[in-house]
């Protein structure tokens, strides 16, 4: 029989002048190289090679060296296809994932006869986070929770861990999130329904960002353990900026140990504990470190999502991930676009780039009119369940 299901629509590119794709290696990539080499001491070599870098992704084309580090045949496969091409002529997601483990590359990352093997390249901006006034504030909210009932604090943890690194909303009670119009579909309900369903499965938290939002995440995982066993799924290295390996697990867990709220203490020793147990299991997957969509998942990750009670899903880059980086009509049901997950899945997504789903037609145009660079501000954010 004929597969009659539409086309999907083109793959967001890098090439529209004006867009926000375009802006990202255009307007941001050089601001990114030039704080990496303001924040760190790098030699003559490793300065070139990261101007080397920009300049060849704002003109040139890809060369067919495989960058050095882990899943060596994927790129080479990927490379085989792309080499030649204009840096311009690539998909968006393709073109930033490469861009950053080129980073890699000319930081010497994986270089084990160089001494900045291993050195996380954004740990500067990751350790500021966590000794900042804002986390400060933070904490001081969590502590606050503890005397609130079990339905708030659930729902404000959860809308905690969506905002991530906004601070105005970090760890708000429902009371407080009421009066906002920054989220655009809010499938809350749903996914405490899902955590608090039948199943002998984990719910499976797959992280974003370090720093502020990791401190929310850890802080949702919590309650999510009250329900059973959680998997929290990490980055294997640095890979975009700011996210979460486990070294940035361990330097969250540190400053929540050194925290003056009892609470936030508490926290630090419950998650730790669960650790040690395994009722929270930490993990990872070179997976998480590539261009791929959810889409094409590893088999064995396949498996895992599937018996898991929920898969929930963090921030810009794992939504786009998640629903394909393609231009979307943002009416598109979201449960059409991810109707292929092998189990069901929550996404918690500040929007910071042009993608979005599953966005009610009438919603739309209110946005569209009121806030027309609502998809890329920050200013807005979607809880998005497939069930």
């Amino acid at each position: 029989m004929a597969d009659l299901r539409p086309e999907p629509p083109p793959r967001i590119g890098i090439d529209r002048p004006g867009s926000f794709s375009r802006s990202c290696f255009h307007e941001r990539h050089p601001v990114l190289i030039a704080n990496l080499i303001a924040d760190h001491p790098y030699p003559p070599r490793i300065r070139a090679r990261l101007e080397a870098l920009l300049a060849e992704s704002l003109d040139g084309t890809v060369p067919p060296e495989v960058p050095p580090g882990p899943n060596q045949a994927f790129w080479a496969a990927e490379l085989a296809a792309c080499a030649g091409r204009p840096w311009s002529a690539l998909p968006y997601l393709w073109a930033e994932s490469y861009f950053y483990r080129r980073l890699l590359d000319a930081t010497e990352y994986f270089d084990t006869e160089s001494p900045w093997c291993g050195v996380d390249l954004f740990a500067p901006q990751k350790h500021a986070q966590l000794a900042g006034p804002e986390i400060r504030a933070d904490l001081d909210a969590y502590a606050a929770l503890s005397e609130r009932d079990r339905t708030e604090r659930r729902q404000a943890l959860l809308h905690a861990s969506l905002w991530g690194n906004q601070a105005d909303l970090g760890f708000r009670t429902t009371t407080d999130i009421a009066g906002r119009s920054g989220v655009v579909v809010d499938d809350g309900a749903a996914v405490w329904d899902l955590v608090d369903g039948p199943g002998g499965g984990p719910v499976i938290v797959v992280a974003d960002n370090a720093g502020r939002e990791l401190t929310a995440d850890l802080a949702l995982v919590d309650a999510l353990l009250e329900t059973g066993v959680v998997e929290l799924h990490l980055k294997p290295h640095p890979y975009f900026v700011s996210d979460a390996t486990g070294n940035d697990l361990l330097a969250t867990l540190d400053a929540l140990d050194a925290d003056p709220n009892k609470p936030v203490q508490a926290l630090a020793q419950r998650l730790r504990e669960a650790i040690r147990d395994e009722s929270l299991r930490v993990r990872t997957h070179g997976f998480y470190a590539l261009p791929s969509t959810y889409r094409h998942l590893p088999p064995g990750l396949a498996r895992d999502y599937g018996a898991a009670r929920l898969v929930i899903v963090k921030g810009d880059l794992n939504y786009r991930r998640l629903v394909g980086d393609r231009e979307w009509d943002p009416a598109t049901p979201f449960g059409d676009v991810v109707a292929y997950f092998p189990g069901d899945v929550a996404a918690l997504r500040t929007a910071k780039s042009d993608l979005a789903v599953g966005i009610p037609p009438a919603r739309l145009t209110e946005l569209d009119n009121a806030s027309p660079d609502w998809r890329i501000s920050g200013t807005h954010a979607m809880i998005q369940v497939l069930h």
